[in-house]
């Protein structure tokens, strides 16, 4: 469940996946939350459609908290805290 928050919000790492297409945006996501301690938020800006479906599922199977998405002018945001 997808927690609203301000999207200016404060994150510990950033991950620009723009212009990558799937299924890399999520797998790069992957590899820099497995560099992030338990609780530390990563943000994530990503221009694949497909990336919304994604991190959706990788959220919820993998126990890690989706606390915002926004979609803006081709552009995806997440904001994913780690379990």
């Amino acid at each position: 469940m997808t927690q609203q928050v301000v999207p200016g919000m404060a994150c510990d790492a950033e991950l620009d996946a723009v212009g990558l297409a799937c299924p890399m945006p999520l797998l790069k996501a992957k590899l820099e939350l497995s560099r992030l301690a338990s609780g530390q938020v990563l943000k994530v800006t990503a221009t694949d459609p497909g990336s919304q479906r994604d991190f959706r599922s990788f959220a919820k199977l993998a126990g890690h908290a989706l606390l915002h998405e926004e979609a803006q002018e081709g552009l995806y945001r997440y904001w994913l805290r780690k379990a």
